[in-house]
Parts: structure tokens; sequence; C-alpha cells
């Protein structure tokens, strides 16, 4: 892991140990069953054994729970750890959790889905995590990812881009209070967005706008903090799940923003 990689984990660190909540529709089914388009459907992790990578405040890992899996093996790297341990506490007996990075576990034919949502888009060796996730799977097991696109993000780059140059230096007093003016604006956007085909507009409304103002700040800190982010073309990301060895990939354009990818290992 290199010194990028070890920046950007300690800034989730430090994020997720200043928002901890996971209420409302950002810890909801229904947008589990977003993120999740039509390639997967919640009602399928109903007795399921799965493993998410990079799981931060355990948002993911109790939306899972609630749709039903069975047992949860939960891998965050992070001081978050310590926030994850206490959000899933009223389900720990049907939680594993493991302080370690993506590409240092170690199982193998024993899950019937991985899971990785907004994580691998943030580390400069997604690949070696990958294939770790999939040699934890039972053969025909799926591997579920979720990525920052680029195509639509065109506009969004040329600006926020640039203002990254800068927030992921910012100590976390200053980049919260620049979060809580970004958001108000990006209120002000949302709002145009009902009366005007602005970029990004399905995002705006049909993800964001969904949001209540903690989730919709946490959001504008999530896009400024993390040392690096890779925002990937839909030929990039079907290559790195392909790098993986998996099989019948599929691809979810989700909100013209971002990837939602599946593939299975092999039988």
């Amino acid at each position: 892991m290199n010194g990028t990689d070890i920046k950007t984990i300690s800034d989730f660190g430090s994020q997720w140990t200043n928002f901890t909540r996971n209420d409302g529709y950002y810890g909801s089914l229904s947008l589990l069953q977003d993120i999740f388009g039509p390639l997967l459907s919640v009602d399928e992790l109903k007795g399921k054994e799965l493993i998410e990578i990079g799981s931060g405040t355990g948002r993911i890992v109790n939306m899972t729970l609630a749709a039903g899996a069975s047992k949860v093996t939960a891998v965050e790297p992070s001081e978050a750890y310590q926030v994850l341990k206490e959000n899933v506490k009223e389900n720990s007996a049907r939680v594993r959790m493991l302080n370690c990075p993506g590409n240092q576990i170690d199982f193998e034919n024993e899950f019937d889905l991985a899971l990785s949502i907004g994580v691998l888009h943030h580390t400069t060796t997604p690949a070696p995590i990958l294939k770790k996730m999939v040699q934890s799977l039972k053969p025909g097991g799926k591997c579920l990812i979720w990525l920052y696109g680029f195509e639509g993000n065109e506009l969004y780059l040329a600006t926020f881009g640039v203002l990254r140059t800068v927030t992921t230096k910012l100590p976390d007093p200053l980049l919260f209070g620049l979060a809580e003016v970004l958001t108000v604006a990006a209120d002000f956007y949302t709002g145009l967005c009902k009366f005007v085909n602005l970029p990004m507009k399905d995002y705006m409304l049909n993800h964001l706008g969904k949001l209540d103002r903690a989730a919709r700040k946490l959001t504008v800190v999530d896009q400024l903090n993390p040392a690096y982010a890779k925002y990937y073309k839909k030929e990039e990301a079907l290559a790195l799940m392909k790098s993986a060895g998996l099989v019948n990939i599929k691809l979810h354009r989700r909100h013209g923003y971002s990837w939602t990818v599946m593939g299975e290992k092999e039988q």
C-alpha cells in the first residue's frame, strides 16, 4: 500500500468519526436498491452470507442485514472501525468485523456475495482487493461494486477537480465549514433542477435531494476529503472486473454519473 492509499484511509477515518449517523433515506433499503439498480434485488440478500470491503460506519452492513442477509463480514481499515462496532452492535451476532485493508483478507469459497460500495475508486491499486473479493466467493457467487463514473461528470470534474487540489489539504474544521457553504449551493442547484434541465439533474433530484441535510453535507465532504479519487470510464470499469476473472459481467449507469458493476465467480 502506497502513501496515497494510507493517506486516503486516514482521511476516511477522520471523516467517519465525525459523521457517524446512517438514518433516513441515507441508510434505507430504498437507497440500497437504487445502488444495485436492475443488477440485483435486495430480496436476493435473504439468507445469504456476504462480505463488504470498506464498511465505514456500517451503513451498508445494516442495510444488508435489514434485507435479510444471514451474516456479514465487514472489513474496515481506518479508525472508523470503532464507529462501525458501535453502529452494528444491535446485530453483532450476525456480523464479523475485521480492521484491515481489503487486500489483506484471506477467505476462500465462503461467501454468496461480495460488495464494495464507493470504495475501489478511492484506491490507487484496486485490482488486488477485487481479486481477494473474488477468491472469497463460493463458485457462482456474485461480486458487486459501485464506482464513480467519468461519463456525465465532465463539467463537475472541471470545477470540483480543481477545488480538490486545495480541499484535500485542508484541516477538518475548515473543510467542514466549506462543505456547509457548498451544501447551501447544492441545495439551490437542486431546486433549480426542478425547473431547468441542468447537468446532473437526475442525480440531484433522485439521490441528493432525497437525503436529509446532514447526509447532504456528508456527501459534499465525501467529494472534497479523500486524497485519491478516480472516475471510471465504462470500459475501465468492465476491464477491472474482467481482470479479476469474473464472468457474466453486467453494468448499470446509475443516475447518469456512476457505475454499478456485477460479475460472477466461475463455477
